[in-house]
């Protein structure tokens, strides 16, 4: 048997570990593989151990997992990380990916939303899934028909070609409604994100059925404060009775919101009532504090990693859309005497 000394000081290998213990590499990968019993002796796998022990031999496990066809390595497909919203999404995937000794890789749009640069054609032997935000499908339509397991989260689950974690936007939407509506408001602005997505559509149709029997416009507006602000400027100062309500489709809009109402002179929410949706950290660093929606951004991250990793395992992810909540502050009050 040789001795470690005898040995290159490189980093051994599982040809190192099997001249030092005398046996093959395939008796190697055997026992390290903890497949030896009925086919390798005791005394024999003891002596294996005790090589790699004394050598500091390390199976190199990216190489093995490349040779058995998957990396443990999801892709997280999101619009951008400078949305916190996002970020904690891939804080609660990364929490379940790493239970189950999986890494998760971000990918972020460069624009922030809207289509990004494909990822795929590199990366694509070396991922065993993607999870994604319906705001950036549009990244995907490169990995469109391939056999890589996509599970697509707040998307449109009449697609067949992906599993689905949702949350349930549209009670979200009602929430905020019929807290509005309690208030006495009958005169709103929907303001509403000028990026096409599902979560958006699924909002917009919520909120329509629920203000029926309401004044209802919609402005839209991009996904900005000062964006937001000119467009709730200039619904605030249209023509016709002022609005009671400005019901936004995000924080961020709604930010800007109570921007625009504070520029007019105008008060939040004395003469203006103002709501948001996401529950960011600005929801409660503006003042007043945001009414707003509160979504369960880390546990979507867990359910969509949860997901991904049931779906490599062959069984169905866990169904029902996930729970949101309103979160009454103080920039919604009772609407001013006509």
């Amino acid at each position: 048997m040789q001795t470690p000394e005898s040995l290159s000081a490189a980093r051994p290998t599982s040809r190192d570990v099997a001249r030092a213990a005398g046996v093959s590499q395939a008796t190697v990968s055997l026992v390290l593989g903890d497949k030896w019993r009925g086919r390798v002796s005791e005394r024999t796998a003891e002596a294996v151990r005790e090589a790699a022990r004394g050598l500091g031999y390390r199976p190199n496990l990216a190489a093995r997992n490349l040779r058995l066809g998957h990396t443990r390595t999801a892709l997280l497909v999101v619009p951008a990380l400078t949305n916190e919203f996002f970020a904690r999404v891939y804080t609660g995937a990364a929490t379940v990916a790493a239970r189950h000794g999986f890494g998760v890789v971000l990918y972020p749009s460069p624009d922030g939303v809207g289509p990004a640069k494909d990822p795929f054609a590199s990366a694509r032997a070396a991922l065993d899934g993607v999870i994604a935000s319906s705001m950036a499908a549009d990244a995907l339509k490169a990995f469109r028909g391939t056999d890589l397991p996509l599970v697509m989260l707040d998307s449109d689950p009449s697609d067949t070609g992906a599993a689905h974690v949702n949350l349930d936007i549209a009670d979200g939407m009602r929430q905020v409604t019929g807290h509005l509506l309690a208030l006495g408001h009958r005169r709103f602005v929907h303001l509403a994100s000028a990026v096409p997505s599902w979560t958006f559509d699924v909002r917009a149709a919520a909120l329509a059925e629920a203000l029926r029997d309401a004044s209802v416009r919609t402005v839209r507006a991009p996904l900005d404060v000062d964006g937001a602000r000119a467009a709730a400027e200039r619904a605030l100062t249209g023509p016709g009775p002022r609005p009671t309500a400005l019901v936004c489709d995000d924080d961020i809009l709604a930010a800007g919101a109570c921007k625009a109402v504070r520029r007019l002179g105008l008060r939040v929410p004395e003469d203006v009532s103002v709501t948001g949706f996401d529950d960011l950290a600005l929801a409660t660093a503006v003042e007043p504090e945001l009414t707003t929606v509160r979504l369960p951004a880390e546990r979507i991250g867990e359910r969509g990693m949860a997901a991904l990793l049931a779906v490599l395992a062959g069984e169905s992810p866990e169904p029902g859309d996930l729970p949101v909540t309103l979160m009454p502050r103080d920039s919604s009050g009772p609407a001013p005497a006509a």
